[in-house]
């Protein structure tokens, strides 16, 4: 049982605004080495950020930038089982791989989240966050940490595979199937109220700002990755997407008010993550590459 377990932290709500990086790599089963860096983003780092994973300007002072760092971070990934738990990570990494025009690590992306909804049938719709897992399977760990978060990915997907019995070439498979493969299936997805098999089941969405799309189409996107979409940001929302434009408008100026009602809720200790349209569209793209 051979992969590599990776994590990134951001600077801002641009996904492409990596300042941190962790990989562990695990050989027949246990964790044998690992690699984390400190990224400069060459953006600016917003406190919503700050103030979850502790990183700011000061401490990635004379970091290497994402381009500086991409062929070590291939030279991991390529060829390998990558694992990350949810596609945040690799969408950011593809984003920052764009950014910078450098070319994204050749390999096959296992998603231990989606591993988690088929193993424990707690987290089949909710609870399967990264914290909440290792609740269950009783590792501790340091979130937010990108070198924790993967090792804690890594540890999520061993036991699931002692629990289970499936292996990892098996968890391929499974995880393009149903969360519960002996239910009928249906032709149709629940638009709005998220399909139920979709790579994002329970997680409670909203839009604000200017998009490029029509919030109509926005919103069967998100629907058919399983996110609810809702109206409004409560303690119940998980993502808000905001509009590229407003995003790059950041720095320094005024939000919305779901967007600084967004970071109110996340100052109080709500995890609601906070995403670009363009990141957004990558994300719907690359989970619906994995069902």
């Amino acid at each position: 049982m051979n992969f590599v377990a990776v994590d990134v932290e951001t600077a801002n709500a641009d996904m492409a605004s990596i300042c941190q990086i962790g990989i562990a790599n695990c050989k027949n089963g246990v964790l044998s080495d690992e690699w984390k860096t400190y990224v400069d983003p060459e953006d600016y780092f917003d406190g919503i950020n700050v103030s979850i994973h502790g990183i700011d300007e000061s401490i990635v002072a004379g970091a290497p930038t994402f381009l500086e760092v991409s062929a070590t971070l291939s030279s991991y990934l390529d060829g390998k089982v990558v694992v990350c738990h949810t596609h945040f990570d690799r969408v950011a990494i593809n984003q920052a791989a764009r950014r910078y025009g450098s070319v994204a690590p050749e390999c096959t992306w296992l998603d231990s989240a989606r591993v988690t909804r088929r193993t424990w049938k707690e987290c089949a719709s909710s609870g399967y966050g990264l914290h909440d897992v290792c609740r269950i399977i009783g590792y501790e760990f340091k979130h937010h940490d990108a070198l924790e978060d993967a090792k804690a990915a890594a540890h999520v997907l061993i036991a699931a595979i002692n629990e289970t019995g499936t292996d990892l070439n098996g968890w391929l498979k499974r995880v393009r199937q149903p969360i519960d493969p002996t239910a009928a299936t249906h032709g149709s997805t629940i638009r709005r109220e998220g399909n139920p098999e979709g790579t994002l089941c329970g997680e409670v969405l909203v839009f604000t700002g200017t998009l490029e799309i029509p919030r109509r189409e926005a919103a069967d996107l998100a629907a058919s990755v399983g996110c609810q979409v809702v109206s409004g940001v409560t303690s119940k929302t998980t993502i808000l997407v905001v509009g590229d434009q407003d995003i790059r408008k950041l720095a320094g100026h005024e939000k919305s008010l779901k967007h600084a009602k967004a970071e109110d809720l996340i100052a109080k200790g709500i995890p609601i993550r906070i995403l670009k349209e363009s990141d957004f569209k990558e994300m719907v793209k690359l989970s619906n590459e994995s069902t």
